[in-house]
């Protein structure tokens, strides 16, 4: 690599790497002012803070994905079911495009090609058949009715925009300001849709939608985000506890109202997410492999008590109990 392109990847590291400490500081800065608050409430010294974990490395691609086996056959006998319509969309497959095109398109081919023989099948077209066609048509009917949903599931798992979701070099969300999530919403809706009908003959798919919904989850690595602003949010309220166990309410002491609302947004969009995510995962016709169970246990779900959510669900109501036995200050 020349010396003007090592500086210029460098220079762009650094930069990347700043830029997600800063925006790391700026998610902290609720939580240290709602410390600070706490601390001048009690008249005591700052809360001592604990350094917040990263979450868990996405399982790697060969733990992730469920093998499939090629389909191997020859031009002569897949011209011989020429009348199902599914010549051209093999040759197209299996040019050197088709060879290197990305998991979700792989995935477009599977559920169409599965669509023209299913519906061939069911047609009269193999009355007019040869009984050595009409074997292999069936058995090809079968066999891609059966890959499918494996085939569904490693263009999801398999692809860039799902792991980027992942990503361990990530930040937490600004609780005061949460962003726009509309468009991952909605594209998590519309792969659920395509899974919900990949065996559908009437659900059509849209190269282009998918794509652009993809697009969108490519932007920011939300599902890594939420998780590390849960544990941020966990570990910030379990901080204020340990704070709050050691001094006890007097008289003298009051604690200043707690405005909840931009955590409770946050908590709506975070329970949100993660049963999208979830149901994604579980509601497919597949076994998921064990390392994803494994991950989504320790990270996604919603009542394993060692997962972010309920660490975070159990520090909030821990947190609560004990500012209950707070006066609250009252202006004058």
């Amino acid at each position: 690599m020349p010396h003007w392109m090592r500086t210029r990847y460098w220079l762009a590291l650094c930069v990347s790497l700043l830029l997600a400490g800063c925006q790391g500081k700026d998610a902290e800065q609720p939580w240290i002012a709602y410390h600070q608050q706490l601390a001048e409430d009690l008249s005591s010294k700052a809360i001592e803070r604990t350094e917040i974990p990263n979450i868990g490395a996405f399982p790697e691609r060969r733990e992730r994905l469920i093998p499939v086996a090629e389909t191997r056959d020859g031009m002569l006998n897949i011209y011989a079911l020429r009348e199902c319509q599914i010549t051209s969309l093999i040759a197209a497959r299996n040019n050197q495009l088709g060879r290197v095109a990305p998991p979700s398109q792989h995935w477009l081919y599977e559920r169409e090609l599965w669509q023209r023989l299913d519906a061939c099948w069911e047609s009269d077209i193999p009355d007019h058949l040869g009984e050595k066609d009409r074997e292999r048509l069936e058995q090809l009917t079968l066999l891609k009715t059966a890959q499918l949903p494996a085939v569904s599931w490693n263009a999801i798992f398999d692809s860039e925009e799902w792991i980027n979701s992942f990503s361990r070099a990530s930040h937490p969300l600004v609780i005061s300001g949460l962003p726009n999530l509309d468009k991952q919403f909605a594209t998590v809706v519309y792969l659920q849709q395509m899974v919900d009908s990949q065996f559908s003959q009437s659900w059509q798919q849209d190269s282009s939608r998918l794509e652009n919904h993809l697009k969108h989850l490519q932007e920011r690595s939300l599902t890594a985000e939420i998780l590390r602003t849960l544990l941020l949010a966990a570990q910030s309220l379990q901080d204020a506890n340990q704070f709050l166990i050691q001094h006890e309410s007097t008289s003298e002491t009051c604690l200043t109202p707690w405005d909840m609302q931009t955590l409770d947004s946050f908590e709506d969009s975070a329970k949100q997410w993660l049963t999208a995510i979830n149901t994604l995962i579980t509601s497919q016709p597949v076994e998921p492999p064990d390392a994803i169970k494994s991950y989504q246990a320790q990270w996604l779900s919603l009542s394993h008590p060692q997962a972010p959510w309920q660490q975070y669900l159990q520090a909030r109501e821990h947190h609560q109990m004990l500012r209950d036995k707070h006066p609250v200050c009252v202006n004058d």
